[in-house]
């Protein structure tokens, strides 16, 4: 999926400058459940990083600025590489720990703000609806998986998730 470098130029530069981030969105979820195939890598960075880290990539790559993320990309690459610049989103970088992703040992946030993740953009009427079923999906897959973390899910989407209880 990315012959490039892409990912490992990215991760390096983080690293070499400082920059504080962890893995949210799919791949947060696949880090603590049975992982399923995804060419996006969702992050976040820390609050204090996020104008440095902006800045820092475009030197280096494709951005495209939307209004709660930053797109990063390289031609040739089929990874995308989205970082959430939604404020709700920059306290999971300091409850973050490392964990096995896309064959890596990288920061990802706590099992409880990646779920608190996916019910916000669940909960986005403005995202895909095809978007909202994987969200949908990964929600199920979490609390398969930490049972206990229920209650952080609104009941408009556990009904979704066992209609008919």
């Amino acid at each position: 999926m990315d012959q490039t470098g892409f990912l490992d130029e990215l991760l390096a530069l983080f690293e070499k400058e400082g920059v504080r981030f962890c893995v949210i969105g799919g791949q947060g979820v696949n880090a603590f459940v049975e992982p399923l195939v995804s060419l996006d890598l969702d992050l976040v960075v820390a609050a204090d990083d996020i104008d440095r880290a902006a800045s820092l990539l475009a030197d280096r790559f494709r951005i495209e600025r939307f209004p709660h993320s930053l797109n990063v990309g390289r031609p040739g690459s089929d990874l995308r590489v989205q970082i959430q610049t939604d404020p709700r989103y920059f306290d999971f970088v300091v409850r973050s720990s490392r964990r096995e992703v896309l064959g890596r040992t990288l920061p990802v946030a706590s099992v409880e703000d990646v779920l608190r993740g996916k019910v916000w953009a669940l909960l986005d009427t403005g995202r895909r609806p095809s978007k909202r079923q994987k969200d949908l999906a990964d929600v199920a897959r979490l609390l398969e998986a930490f049972p206990h973390l229920r209650s952080l899910v609104p009941e408009q989407i556990l009904a979704r998730l066992l209609p008919g209880s």
